[in-house]
């Protein structure tokens, strides 16, 4: 890690990524997140490089090799049949894939906007004509992790 940035990738001050990358608002607390979801919905979380790495890009299926016909993102807006909090709802999104953060130093996550083109392998949304939104910092993340333990029996499945 460098400088002031944490396991998350996320720095205590907002940056530019440079080139052409609109500055975005850095959400600081999970309320925060819950205020924008709750005001706009179709929103979306990746954990990658940043919009800048990714415009003009698509995923990639790691197990099969193919390109995938857009940006693999996380459902935000709660199901319908989600009848806890919704801040319950981002804490485990937030956490689904928090690990992609920890994998490099330079991957961060990020609220976005799009239109869903197609489903990946895990049946996650592609996303095409993306808007980035937000960045999350990492004291989101850590905020997401503390209530997930907390509020959820993680790990369990339908075998036990």
């Amino acid at each position: 890690m460098s400088g002031a940035e944490d396991e998350y990738g996320a720095s205590e001050r907002p940056r530019d990524e440079g080139g052409d990358a609109p500055r975005l608002p850095v959400l600081r607390g999970l309320d925060e997140l819950v205020e924008l979801i709750e005001g706009r919905r179709g929103l979306y979380l990746r954990y990658s490089h940043g919009p800048a790495h990714d415009s003009g890009s698509l995923s990639l299926d790691y197990e099969s090799g193919l390109e995938l016909p857009g940006l693999s993102a996380t459902v935000l807006d709660p199901e319908p049949w989600w009848r806890r909090p919704l801040a319950d709802w981002l804490a485990r999104q937030v956490c689904k894939y928090a690990g992609i953060a920890e994998e490099g130093e330079s991957r961060r996550a990020w609220i976005l906007a799009g239109r869903v083109t197609a489903r990946g392998p895990d049946h996650e949304p592609l996303l095409v004509d993306v808007d980035p939104v937000a960045w999350l910092d990492g004291a989101v993340i850590r905020e997401a992790h503390a209530r997930y333990e907390q509020r959820f029996d993680v790990g369990r499945d339908s075998t036990r």
